[in-house]
């Protein structure tokens, strides 16, 4: 029924900062979501290959120092760049499979020379086809330092069924111009990533849910430095100040009246399903729609500029 949405939360970890068995990890996760009949999957912020935590704990501001720079260079040969095939697998299995994938990675992004990283979060949809890469607008205090800035390219919705999806990474959903310029395309099914923690998740989603009358997902991973592979560069460093537990989850879906449907999820690993229903949409919009009756678009009005940023224009 086109009305209806099986939606999968992966709330799992990454194998940290390895990007060939952190794929392997994100193919399984699909192929148990597909089993179970979802029709999206949602794969917490920079999931590909894992949150750059190391930075609160190595003197990660530190001007020059051989410890950032080698677990940075570890970071970068771990990154994605689509250009180059790497979620041809992926692509492959959610055609396959029949299931749209929104995931959030590290992309070594060609187009910007092919060495520096962005926050970026793709969506994949049920052809296997890549839909939009965006690339986080402004990263969060300490990522400042391993990610670069993005731009509006991919601040961009999707049609799924009788749903219109579009997502934000982390703090961006705190952006109220970024939100607007999603609500202004028609979403009504929210993704909203993150690295983890149930600090991130339980307020803001059942705000944004009440601003914007849709459906939120907020998908988060966890992380222990038990899981930290023991090959990780400087481990032994990162080990002396990290608390045992980073990242413990919190993910949750909150409906269009703002009101919880899947409460916060703290600590336990695996796959949340819910089964949305796109007339709870229309029936809260009758009363309030941010970006329909009740807005005034002659008195206030967003601008975007979804132009790819780009250092040099060649014309050959």
């Amino acid at each position: 029924m086109e009305h209806l949405l099986k939606v999968a939360l992966a709330q799992i970890a990454p194998v940290w900062l390895d990007k060939v068995a952190t794929l392997e990890k994100i193919e399984n996760a699909i192929l148990e979501a597909s089993k179970e009949k979802a029709e999206l999957i949602v794969f917490g912020e920079a999931f590909l290959p894992g949150y750059p935590f190391w930075l609160a704990y190595t003197d990660g501001a530190s001007w020059d120092l051989k410890v950032n720079k080698e677990l940075h260079a570890h970071y970068t040969r771990n990154a994605i760049q689509i250009e180059a095939g790497e979620l041809d697998g992926l692509s492959k299995l959610a055609k396959e499979r029949g299931i749209a994938v929104y995931l959030g990675m590290m992309e070594r992004a060609k187009d910007r020379g092919g060495h520096s990283l962005y926050c970026s979060l793709v969506y994949i949809d049920q052809d296997g086809e890549i839909k939009s890469v965006h690339r986080k607008l402004q990263p969060t205090y300490d990522e400042r330092l391993t990610w670069a800035p993005g731009d509006g390219n991919g601040l961009r919705v999707h049609d799924l069924k009788k749903f219109t999806v579009g997502g934000l990474n982390c703090w961006e959903n705190w952006m109220p111009l970024p939100r607007t310029a999603l609500y202004a395309q028609g979403e009504n099914l929210h993704i909203a990533v993150w690295p983890g923690n149930l600090n991130n998740t339980q307020d803001i989603t059942r705000f944004i849910a009440r601003e914007s009358r849709s459906y939120v997902i907020s998908v988060s991973s966890l992380m222990q430095t038990s899981d930290f592979p023991k090959d990780t560069p400087h481990l032994d460093k990162i080990l002396e100040k990290a608390p045992k537990v980073l990242a413990n989850g919190g993910s949750c879906i909150a409906g269009p009246d703002g009101e919880w449907l899947v409460e916060p999820v703290v600590g336990e690993e695996g796959l949340i399903y819910q089964m949305l229903n796109i007339n709870r949409v229309y029936e809260e919009r009758q009363n309030f729609d941010p970006v329909g009756h009740y807005s005034r678009p002659d008195v206030t009005k967003l601008t975007v500029n979804r132009e790819r940023q780009s250092t040099v224009d060649f014309e050959d």
